[in-house]
């Protein structure tokens, strides 16, 4: 597999990542808050031991201490201890295949979703992950098939529709892309805010990051992230994708009218270009 460049990533499907552990989310999610501890200890010291005396502290299991250094965004120090469960069940793996994705080592990263998979093939979340893998690698049709399968799984799971969607895209089926856009916004209207996680939606030619833009800004303005969205159309223009004509026709951005920094977006693309002098 191909290591993927550290170019500017977008916040969309990300591609977000997105990536997804215990709760729903990849295009990839952080692990679920560890169980409060304190709920499982005795509620008073036995009256056999003497209050002077402190019980010895318990250290964490490797799993527990894995979960907390992923939270923390210390990946090495989880994956090593992760390494240390005695039998790494499918959730473990998912997570490992976490860390390994936010250091870009995507190479692990697949082998540790295979390795999930195996032992629970009918996870959405691992299947959203190992597809935001093929995607960071522009494998879109390897990509597609898997969250197609994640969305067998879990049809009403808003990250999967970003990330498909954003998948589309990539590959120029503009309506397709921009219903599951849709489809997620209406289950979460948050789901075009920024994850934490490694961002899947970065394509390769700049004619498909306009594309890719142009259509984030449409979902941010139905998410009422209208700054947001101003600075997506600019990227889409900077990009060559779409022109202030083509913007002030689309009845998307209507809401984004009277808007200062809307506005002067578009004026500074309307004024005439003054050559500059030799």
């Amino acid at each position: 597999m191909r290591r993927p460049s550290c170019s500017r990533c977008l916040t969309a499907v990300t591609l977000c990542a997105a990536l997804v552990t215990g709760r729903p989310s990849s295009s990839a999610q952080t692990p679920p808050s560890l169980p409060d501890q304190s709920t499982t200890q005795p509620a008073a010291v036995p009256t056999s031991i003497s209050p002077a005396i402190a019980p010895s502290k318990v250290p964490p299991k490797p799993e527990d201490l894995g979960d907390s250094l992923l939270a923390q965004k210390r990946y090495q120090g989880a994956i090593e201890a992760y390494k240390q469960v005695p039998v790494a069940s499918a959730e473990t793996w998912n997570k490992m295949g976490i860390a390994y994705q936010m250091m870009f080592n995507l190479d692990e990263a697949s082998r540790c979703y295979e390795r999930s998979l195996k032992l629970n093939p009918r996870n959405a979340r691992v299947l959203n992950n190992l597809a935001s893998v093929y995607d960071a690698q522009k494998d879109l049709t390897s990509a597609e098939r898997y969250y197609r399968k994640a969305l067998r799984l879990d049809p009403k799971a808003p990250m999967i529709l970003r990330n498909l969607g954003t998948n589309l895209l990539a590959q120029h089926k503009y309506k397709r892309g921009w219903e599951l856009y849709q489809a997620a916004l209406a289950i979460d209207p948050n789901i075009f805010g920024d994850s934490g996680s490694p961002r899947i939606d970065n394509p390769a030619t700049v004619q498909e990051r306009g594309a890719m833009n142009y259509f984030m800004a449409k979902g941010c303005v139905r998410a009422g992230q209208n700054d947001r969205a101003i600075e997506y159309l600019r990227m889409a223009l900077n990009e060559g994708y779409t022109n202030a004509k083509k913007i002030e026709a689309d009845s998307e951005f209507a809401g984004l009218r009277g808007n200062p920094a809307f506005e002067q977006l578009l004026a500074a693309q309307s004024a005439p270009k003054v050559a500059g002098k030799l």
